[in-house]
């Protein structure tokens, strides 16, 4: 039986830079494991959307059992990996009672997300020796979920024992506090440089207002969006192998 197809589910954005982002993690993804089919797909304002994408799959004439594992391509498990995905899916699969379809984890938390982070972090001109000094701003985008809101403190609080001299969550939505105002609060300790890394895995409105926000507070360093992180792409091959060796179970109403 062939290996199931890797379906990466993100959610779209007006902001072209964003589908041009997940393309290039998704050609990645690809190049670390040749022969594995990866495809994309959007919730909304891309093409392809995910309905499509599901129903060209179906049309192909998989056999029936592990055809397509969906992988959310999403930092924590908020709405749209608990409500949204899940009710395209279910749709999808109603559609299409031969595609056997499981959704697969959120990408965090995980290790690998924090080697990204730092990667970004030396790419922006920090270098290893700087951390005893550097304060870090977690800026994510944000939610009205508590679980993912937890999530993301608990992630600042485990990097922060790395070796940095703090680490503050901020948001750029929904939640406090945001960007500008961590840095400022750290800038307030004395901690003599502030760099703030997005949390966040492309560009736009969002990734552009944490700029604004360290850019008004006057933040040291700004790191990249994770973009097609090595990292990253190591951690969907990761949720798609977790995925694959779980009993499925049914796509929750």
């Amino acid at each position: 039986m062939s290996a199931p197809t890797l379906l990466i589910v993100a959610h779209g954005s007006r902001d072209p830079r964003h589908a041009a982002t997940v393309d290039a993690l998704r050609a990645r993804v690809r190049s670390l494991r040749p022969g594995l089919r990866v495809e994309a797909a959007f919730l909304e304002f891309n093409a392809p959307r995910v309905s499509q994408v599901l129903a060209r799959l179906a049309e192909r004439g998989a056999d029936a059992g592990d055809q397509v594992i969906a992988l959310p391509l999403l930092l924590t498990r908020a709405f749209h990996a608990k409500s949204d995905i899940p009710a395209v899916l279910r749709e999808a699969t109603a559609r299409h009672p031969r595609l056997s379809v499981r959704q697969a984890a959120v990408l965090g938390p995980s290790p690998l997300l924090v080697d990204a982070l730092e990667r970004r972090l030396y790419e922006a001109g920090l270098r290893p020796a700087d951390r005893r000094s550097t304060g870090v701003v977690l800026a994510a985008a944000g939610s009205t979920d508590p679980e993912a809101i937890a999530v993301i403190a608990e992630i600042a609080r485990e990097w922060r024992h790395t070796g940095w001299c703090a680490v503050r969550p901020a948001f750029a939505s929904a939640s406090l506090p945001r960007t500008e105002d961590a840095v400022r609060a750290l800038r307030a300790e004395g901690v003599a440089r502030v760099a703030v890394a997005p949390y966040v895995i492309a560009p736009g409105r969002l990734p552009d207002r944490i700029a604004r926000g360290a850019e008004a507070a006057g933040a040291d360093v700004l790191s990249d969006v994770l973009g097609p992180a090595p990292e990253l792409a190591r951690l969907l091959l990761h949720r798609y192998d977790e995925a694959r060796r779980t009993v499925p179970v049914p796509l929750t109403a």
